[in-house]
């Protein structure tokens, strides 16, 4: 079942801060087609917890080149995958979860294939992406969002869940599931699949660059007028 978008308060201040992220940072070109198959996506994400997307990106390619498809990367041993997947930040994990992943889905659909989500309605197809081995609501997220599937499905990482709980828009301390469903209903209406993708990468832009994890910039943060912690600590009351 598709959410309500567009009608909340939160949804002008997700206007106004897309207006304040692209001033700071410009607009952000997609990923190549090649990056953008569903399959692709899914495997990136697998391998890239804690891990800056240009390392998980050419890791991924990097297994694509040497075995050809992704059925020869399930198949591959685990040790060789644990090899290719040293640049990551976990990669015994990495590859574990990958070959589970990976297997699950030849078991499923005969092949790495994703192709019939495209059919689906965008929270079945999330639904069925999260009941493979490895796979949360970010790495289904992006797979409805950032590929050629194109859904307006936003995608969490810990930099834009920080950055929303800091802003007062979703609650504090909440998981990335719950992030998600409650700043969905919040998401401009008019706002497309690639809307939300370049939100999301200017959201974590932000989040490397001013609100870190600790000691956040609030001063000069761009986005300081319309978040709650900022205001607060730029204008500490008496």
């Amino acid at each position: 079942m598709e959410l309500p978008l567009g009608d909340d308060p939160r949804s002008e201040v997700l206007r106004r801060l897309q207006v304040l992220l692209v001033q700071r940072f410009g607009h952000i070109e997609r990923a190549a087609a090649a990056w953008r198959k569903p399959e692709w996506v899914l495997v990136q994400g697998v391998i890239g917890a804690r891990t800056k997307s240009e390392i998980s990106n050419a890791a991924t390619e990097r297994m694509l080149h040497r075995w050809g498809n992704w059925e020869k990367v399930a198949d591959a041993p685990l040790e060789d995958l644990q090899t290719e997947l040293v640049t990551q930040t976990y990669p015994n994990i990495a590859s574990q979860r990958l070959k589970a992943c990976l297997t699950a889905l030849v078991e499923r659909r005969g092949k790495v294939d994703l192709s019939h989500l495209a059919g689906m309605e965008t929270g079945e197809a999330m639904d069925w992406l999260e009941t493979l081995p490895g796979i949360g609501r970010k790495i289904a997220a992006g797979v409805m969002n950032a590929s050629t599937l194109d859904r307006r499905a936003i995608v969490l990482d810990s930099h834009h869940t920080r950055i929303l709980q800091r802003m007062g828009l979703v609650p504090p301390r909440a998981s990335t599931a719950r992030a998600f469903d409650a700043i969905m209903p919040a998401m401009p209406g008019e706002w497309s699949g690639a809307d939300f993708d370049e939100h999301h990468l200017l959201m974590k832009k932000l989040g490397q660059t001013w609100c870190r994890p600790s000691a956040p910039d609030c001063a000069t943060c761009p986005a300081q007028a319309l978040c709650e912690t900022g205001r607060m600590r730029h204008n500490p009351q008496p």
